[in-house]
């Protein structure tokens, strides 16, 4: 584990040894798969009232369709703006992202795959070209050098052409893998090759069999596109509450309820600090608050590079991590304070009063 994660696991360690007294270590606390969430009052959370009525103002005034926030596994808060409620379901854009990579994960440990394969064993166009050496750590790692501009990425793969797996797999290879960090759409796009042929299960089915269905997401859908390809890069719609308990396996070192959804160490190498030095804010298809060099994706965090030697969050605690999606979609868990939040909804008239640094400084601000 890395020094923060070690760090989070002691402060949990002692607060769970002051709360259970002679009765012993308490259970993670999870909603069970085919049951529903236990919802505490914020101040037996540890959490004050008036801050999280301060933050619904915010979020209200940010077009916000909902906010959630977890603790100690049980619902903390929530809220609907917009005409929505619990079952209202929303894009979630590139939060899917951060699906993919546990997809990428579970098929490791069952060994369809390894990290450390070569893509063009399952993308055989890639066999023979400047890309045959591209590693699906390169394409969980936005390192692989695969061609990259906004127009192509963003206009044509993401919202035009109607096959994006095959249209992304040909594009060209613009740089030798580790030598560069760009937000690659395209790149990760086709990871839905190489996730179907390692598996022989197409992504979204993939992830309904083995992700929603164990933990209860009953109002997750993966959408494919016109060629019925999962989309990878962005394709689930989904709820608050769903998310949160995606953002609680991920807490719980990918457990649910005793089961291992997700090999531990893979959730830890995810999402426990950058992949790579070029990006201090990215691990594997997750956003990281390591220090040093922050890149940011032109819809996730509005692009550009901070100096070095900042964080992605400078207001939130070292080892929180996040899945981002386009209009400030956001899934924050914070394992030293037992803090699993989500925003879901529209872009917020000024993009800067929802931010992973904002949103989830905001929340952890609330505690008493």
């Amino acid at each position: 584990m890395t020094i923060r994660r070690v760090a989070a696991a002691v402060a949990a360690a002692l607060l769970l040894a002051a709360c259970t007294g002679a009765n012993g270590p308490e259970k993670r606390t999870n909603p069970e798969s085919s049951g529903e969430w236990t919802h505490v009052r914020p101040g037996s959370a540890g959490f004050k009232p008036g801050a999280l009525r301060a933050l619904d103002r915010q979020m209200r005034a940010a077009n916000s369709s909902c906010v959630a926030v977890i603790r100690d596994g049980k619902v903390a808060h929530e809220s609907y703006f917009r005409g929505d409620d619990d079952e209202t379901p929303r894009p979630a854009y590139s939060i899917t992202k951060s699906f993919t990579s546990m997809l990428v994960g579970m098929a490791a440990d069952q060994g369809d795959l390894s990290l450390d394969d070569k893509a063009s064993k399952y993308i055989t166009k890639w066999r023979g070209t400047p890309s045959e050496d591209v590693t699906i750590r390169d394409l969980l790692s936005n390192t692989s050098g695969r061609h990259w501009d906004a127009t192509t990425d963003y206009r044509e793969m993401a919202l035009t052409v109607p096959d994006k797996t095959t249209f992304a797999i040909k594009l060209g290879q613009d740089e030798p893998p580790g030598k560069v960090w760009h937000y690659n759409n395209s790149a990760i796009q086709t990871l839905q090759k190489v996730l179907e042929k390692a598996t022989g299960m197409e992504p979204a089915d993939y992830g309904q069999k083995h992700l929603f269905d164990p933990l209860g997401m009953r109002q997750t859908r993966w959408e494919t596109d016109e060629a019925g390809n999962s989309m990878t890069f962005s394709g689930i719609v989904t709820t608050c509450l769903d998310v949160a308990r995606f953002g609680l396996l991920m807490l719980h070192d990918g457990e649910w309820n005793g089961r291992q959804i997700v090999p531990s160490d893979f959730v830890e190498e995810a999402t426990g600090g950058a992949s790579s030095r070029l990006n201090a804010a990215y691990g594997l298809l997750w956003w990281v608050n390591d220090k040093g060099p922050v890149l940011g994706a032109v819809t996730a965090l509005g692009g550009g590079e901070q100096p070095a030697a900042t964080r992605l969050a400078p207001h939130a605690p070292d080892d929180a991590f996040w899945a981002i999606g386009a209009f400030q979609q956001i899934l924050a868990v914070v394992p030293s304070e037992d803090i699993v939040a989500v925003r879901m909804g529209g872009a917020p008239d000024d993009p800067g009063s929802v931010t992973p640094d904002t949103f989830t400084g905001d929340v952890v601000d609330a505690l008493r």
